[in-house]
């Protein structure tokens, strides 16, 4: 009987494939191949000469009864996606259902995982998390997810594009309140970064150096609230550092006021005294 083997492939490091995998790939009557461009130089770079077909969100609806009527005929195939495991956060998770369906063996190959790799790096909670991926970009939908996730105690990991990740940051932080976070960046390339923090720290860290590359968030879940010592000269900096990211100046005083567990008046008394010894003069505005 035909098999649709579901291949990890590297999330960057080309050594992250297992030996199996390589073995796999090279077996298979066909590899369907999220982007067959990215595919073909993996394969180049083994030596492996398999033939390809695309499958993606674009053509899936389309092409999931071909590779099914492959697979009834009897030819094995391999479903990889761009990096990592197929079906998280890329295509096959539909491709696997009408395969059981249709009683035809899955078969999962194991390999490298942005999500599981942040994670346990992160420092944060490991044993129990949720895995969100990327979150709806705006309006109600992504209000109601945040919110949904408000509770959770479990850790939190989500997938996020760098030109999006400051915006989905302030969201966090003002749904979820002050939490622990890693944001991992470029995971298992030459230039892999993990930063650990705050939610508001990583804010005004990530405003004032912009990410490249693909970035895994992990934040922590709920639990007792994250209250820093609080310093009224670095509470007006941070104001100053919201306003500068484009928040609103009564909204970036009543974040900076939540993270401290102070009221909103005394976050205006230390922007005016920022002020009166010179500091940012964001108040003459």
């Amino acid at each position: 009987m035909a098999s649709l083997y579901l291949v990890a492939t590297p999330i960057g490091n080309l050594e992250d494939i297992t030996l199996r995998a390589l073995r796999v790939l090279q077996e298979v009557d066909l590899i369907a191949a999220e982007d067959t461009r990215r595919t073909r130089e993996l394969l180049a770079h083994y030596d492996l000469h398999t033939p390809l077909t695309s499958y993606h969100r674009h053509n899936q609806a389309s092409k999931t009864p071909y590779l099914l009527k492959l697979l009834q005929e009897g030819r094995d195939i391999a479903l990889v996606s761009d990096a990592g495991l197929p079906g998280i956060s890329d295509p096959g998770e539909e491709l696997v259902r009408q395969a059981v369906a249709a009683g035809i063996k899955v078969v999962p190959i194991p390999g490298a995982n942005a999500a599981l790799a942040a994670l346990v790096a992160s420092g944060l909670p490991a044993g129990r998390f949720v895995f969100e991926g990327f979150l709806p970009r705006a309006g109600k939908e992504r209000r109601e997810r945040l919110a949904a996730l408000a509770a959770e105690e479990r850790t939190l990991i989500f997938y996020e594009a760098p030109h999006r990740l400051v915006a989905t940051l302030s969201d966090l932080l003002a749904t979820l309140g002050e939490r622990r976070v890693a944001v991992g960046r470029e995971l298992t390339k030459k230039f892999e970064t993990i930063w650990r923090g705050l939610l508001s720290e990583a804010v005004a860290h990530f405003h004032a150096n912009p990410p490249r590359g693909e970035i895994t968030l992990v934040v922590a879940g709920a639990g007792p609230a994250i209250l820093p010592a609080y310093d009224p000269a670095r509470a007006a900096a941070e104001v100053a550092e919201l306003e500068a990211a484009g928040l609103d100046r009564k909204e970036a005083m009543a974040r900076v006021a939540r993270r401290y567990g102070q009221p909103r008046r005394e976050i205006y008394r230390a922007c005016l005294q920022a002020l009166k010894k010179g500091g940012e003069a964001f108040l003459s505005k």
